[in-house]
């Protein structure tokens, strides 16, 4: 089983469906028993949709990078 550090740092490329294999796996059964998490995953859910919703442009490689960074650190 992996940790919540862990699984909340993979969530954003779990939402893309860049996660797959055996740690897919692992985290999908970390989300079905980690409340904490789950709630994690809603929320970064929801802000990718709000975001989608109302931006005009696609976000540049190098903000993504440093706006993943900067979520890695919470």
């Amino acid at each position: 089983m992996i940790t919540c550090s862990d699984a909340v740092r993979q969530l954003w490329s779990f939402l893309d469906g860049e996660v797959a294999g055996p740690e897919r796996t692992a985290l999908e059964e970390h989300l079905g028993v980690c409340r904490r998490c789950c709630g994690e995953l809603e929320f970064a859910g929801e802000l990718r949709g709000f975001l989608r919703a109302h931006a005009s442009e696609e976000l540049p490689a190098e903000a993504r990078t440093l706006l993943t960074s900067y979520l890695d650190e919470l």
